[in-house]
């Protein structure tokens, strides 16, 4: 794992970069580490009921956002300042 501080070249980088190495920012501080190997590890019952139903949330404010007169609703719903319809769709549909 290698780590930055200040770097000019990865300043506020994160992601991964192909499927070899992640970048991290913890604070002021740049870590590059290796692409996790998540192909032994099996989600448990609980994980794949919520993976599913994030899907299902996912559908549900794609559709929200193609209708245009359901999507004029949902921005006026959406409360907070940098939420848009799809986001509170998204976050009404779990809470149900």
């Amino acid at each position: 794992m290698a780590r930055a501080t200040n770097s000019v070249l990865l300043h506020r980088v994160r992601g991964k970069i192909g499927n070899q190495v992640v970048v991290k920012q913890y604070g002021t501080k740049t870590v590059l580490s290796k692409y996790p190997d998540m192909s032994g590890v099996k989600p448990s019952k609980r994980q794949k009921k919520q993976r599913n139903s994030f899907a299902d949330a996912i559908a549900y404010a794609q559709a929200i956002i193609r209708d245009p007169v359901k999507k004029a609703v949902y921005n006026r719903k959406a409360k907070k300042k940098d939420q848009d319809a799809y986001h509170y769709a998204i976050q009404e549909f779990l809470r149900q």
